[in-house]
C-alpha cells in the first residue's frame, strides 16, 4: 500500500481523512503533536476502519523528528499538510506563534520532501486568502486581497512558498486546497471536532451551548451588509471534505498535471450565523441560548464558494446536507458527554 503522511492527523479534519485514505486503501502515517487533539483518535479510527494507524507525537517544527520519521517509514510517497495553529480571532492576539508554527512546519516538509523521494504535497489551505472580496461567490481566480487576520496571511504565505519552491526546479507537485468552513462528524460518532478549553470554532460553541457547558452562544455582530446582519460563510461537511484529499492525493501520483493546482472546497451556498443556529435547532430539536455580541475582529463580512472547478477537474461535490451535518456534530457532542468527556 502507498505510504501518505498525514501531518495534524489526529485532529478534526486530519482524523477524518485518515479513515478516508484507509477506506481508499493508502497506508496513512500520521504525525501530530496532540497540541490540540487527543492519541485516543487513533484507536478511535482503527474501530471505524478496523486497521490502526502508524502514528508519531512530533511537532513538524521539529526537523529532526520530522527527519526521523521519513527515515523510519522508507517510502512515503505523499504528504498531506494539515498542522497549522487554525483560529482566526486568536491569531489577532498571538501573530508571531501563527507566523512561527504555521510557517516553518510547512519549511521543514518542503526542504525534507527532496531529500526522501516525495513526489507532492496536498496543502491546507483556507478561503481566507480571499480576505474580504469584492465580490461572492469566489473561485480560484478570484483576487487574493489582504487577508483580514494572521492566520489568514500564514495561508497566503504558504501557498507562495509553495508556488516559489516548485518554480526553483525542486521536484515536487502540490495541488493546494482552499476549504471553506468544515463542521460536522463522522457519522458514527467516534471522530469529530474536540476543541481543547474554549472552543474558537463556531459549531462546537453551538453543541457545547446547547449540552449547558457553555452558558451562552455570542453572535459576532448583526449589522453586517447580509440578509440577517450576521456574517455567511460557507459550511462543508468534514466527511465530504476529507474525501477532496484522497481525490486530489491519487491525482497527485496518478495523473500527468501541473505541478501546482488550486480548488476551492465548499458546498457553493452561504448561510448566515444565525441561518445555522436556526438550522441547528431545527435538525436537533435543541433551543439555543445565544445573545448578539459586537463585531469580532479579523471576521469577514461573507465568503462562499464557486466549486465548479473542484465539481469538474477533480471530479468532487459536496453531498452531506447541512441540518445532516448539523445533526451529526450533535450527536458527537452526546457521544462525549456520554463518555464522560465533556
Amino acid at each position: 500500500m502507498r505510504k501518505i503522511l498525514v501531518t495534524g492527523g489526529a485532529g478534526f479534519i486530519g482524523s477524518h481523512t485518515v479513515v478516508e485514505l484507509q477506506n481508499a486503501g493508502y497506508e496513512p502515517v500520521i504525525v501530530d503533536s496532540l497540541f490540540n487533539a487527543s492519541d485516543d483518535v487513533i484507536d478511535n479510527i482503527a474501530k471505524i476502519t478496523g486497521k490502526k494507524p502508524a502514528f508519531e507525537k512530533i511537532d513538524c517544527c521539529d526537523k529532526e523528528a520530522l527527519a526521523n520519521v521519513f527515515k523510519k517509514y522508507g517510502d512515503i510517497e505523499a504528504i498531506i499538510h494539515f498542522a497549522a495553529y487554525k483560529a482566526v480571532g486568536e491569531s489577532t492576539e498571538k501573530p508571531r506563534e501563527y507566523y512561527r508554527n504555521n510557517l516553518v512546519s510547512l519549511l521543514n516538509l518542503l526542504d525534507l520532501m527532496p531529500e526522501y523521494g516525495v513526489k507532492g504535497i496536498v496543502f491546507s489551505s483556507s478561503c481566507t486568502v480571499y480576505g474580504q472580496p469584492k465580490q461572492v461567490p469566489v473561485n480560484e481566480q478570484s483576487p487574493i486581497l489582504p487577508a483580514n487576520c494572521p492566520y489568514g496571511n500564514t495561508k497566503q504565505i504558504c501557498e507562495e512558498i509553495i508556488r516559489d519552491t516548485v518554480a526553483a526546479g525542486v521536484p515536487i507537485k502540490s495541488i493546494l486546497l482552499r476549504y471553506f468552513n468544515p463542521i460536522g462528524a463522522h457519522p458514527t460518532s467516534l471522530i469529530g471536532e474536540l476543541p481543547i478549553g474554549v472552543p474558537l470554532n463556531l459549531v462546537p460553541y453551538i453543541t457545547q451551548t446547547a449540552m449547558g457547558i457553555r452558558e451562552q452562544l455570542s453572535v459576532f455582530g448583526d449589522d453586517y451588509n447580509t440578509r440577517d446582519g450576521s456574517c455567511i460563510r460557507d459550511y462543508i461537511d468534514v466527511v465530504d471534505l476529507a474525501k477532496a484529499h484522497v481525490l486530489a492525493i491519487t491525482r497527485i501520483l496518478e495523473k500527468n498535471t501541473d505541478p501546482v493546482e488550486v480548488f476551492n472546497l465548499g458546498t457553493g451556498n452561504g448561510v448566515s450565523v444565525l441561518e445555522l443556529v436556526h438550522a441547528f435547532e431545527d435538525a436537533t430539536g435543541v433551543k439555543l441560548n445565544y445573545r448578539i455580541a459586537p463585531r469580532r475582529s479579523g471576521d469577514v463580512e461573507q465568503v462562499y464558494a464557486d466549486c465548479t472547478k473542484a465539481n469538474e477537474v477533480l471530479g468532487w461535490k459536496a453531498e452531506v446536507p447541512l441540518k445532516e451535518t448539523l445533526l451529526n456534530a450533535w450527536n458527537w457532542q452526546k457521544h462525549l458527554r456520554e463518555q464522560g468527556i465533556m
